[in-house]
């Protein structure tokens, strides 16, 4: 192995300050960090591709593009047909 994956527990998590996203430092409220291997000491485990996968639901993102392109085509044919409208009103006089 080239390197061994720890994970760190606090006896008050609370007490973690937040420094961005999902990152943390210890504090002294939040106590030591007690070091564990995944699995052991209560820490949990870890999943190889279970942390990040991706949200995105393809078939849903894909309905909202075609609703969306649909309303654009939709608002141009109506200023194409306005256009159109005031070209021949401007051509009664």
């Amino acid at each position: 192995a080239i390197a061994r994956l720890v994970l760190a527990d606090f006896t008050n998590l609370n007490g973690l300050e937040r420094v961005g996203g999902a990152l943390y430092r210890a504090t002294m409220k939040s106590g030591e960090a007690l070091f564990n291997k995944p699995g052991d000491g209560g820490v949990g485990t870890i999943s190889s591709s279970m942390l990040e996968e991706s949200n995105v639901d393809l078939a849903s993102e894909f309905i909202k593009m075609i609703i969306i392109q649909r309303g654009y085509q939709a608002n141009s044919k109506v200023i194409s047909t306005t256009d159109e409208m005031l070209a021949q009103l401007m051509n009664i006089r």
